[in-house]
């Protein structure tokens, strides 16, 4: 399994009525569309598959850039590029970039990265089954 395959499996692609896909409130209270990308209100057009699909990979690919940006020693490891893109397209760059995990990642220390990755597990100050089931799957990927 790549960081894409777990970016998508537990983004999930979810409201579906038809062949559109609705806007709706994810498990950490943001209007969401498509596979996991926020949106500023629920007042959002419904969207096909298609469209939701290439939202996806736009996303990935600037969330992609900002992993990197934030730790170049990923260039040459997409196994671990795909985790941290992954950590990345869920909770932004600015966590990321301040984060211990960051630092683990940085200095190389795996063991530590993957603790570290683990914290990661709350959506609006709880504990989230989805998101302990993603953080291990991101963890084993370091």
């Amino acid at each position: 399994m790549t960081g894409k395959d777990i970016a998508k499996m537990m983004e999930g692609c979810h409201k579906k009525v038809g062949t559109m896909i609705h806007p709706y409130i994810c498990p950490a209270n943001y209007p969401t569309i498509g596979w996991g990308r926020l949106l500023k209100s629920l007042d959002h057009p419904p969207i096909t598959q298609e469209q939701a699909d290439a939202m996806f990979e736009v996303d990935w690919s600037k969330h992609q850039k900002q992993a990197l940006a934030a730790s170049p020693t990923l260039a040459n490891d997409d196994v671990r590029l795909g985790a941290i893109t992954s950590f990345v397209y869920n909770l932004g760059a600015g966590n990321y970039q301040a984060s211990t995990l960051r630092r683990a990642v940085n200095a190389g220390d795996w063991q530590e990265a993957r603790y570290q990755i683990r914290r990661w597990n709350k959506g609006g100050g709880k504990v989230l089954p989805g998101l302990v089931k993603r953080r291990a799957l991101e963890a084993a990927l370091l």
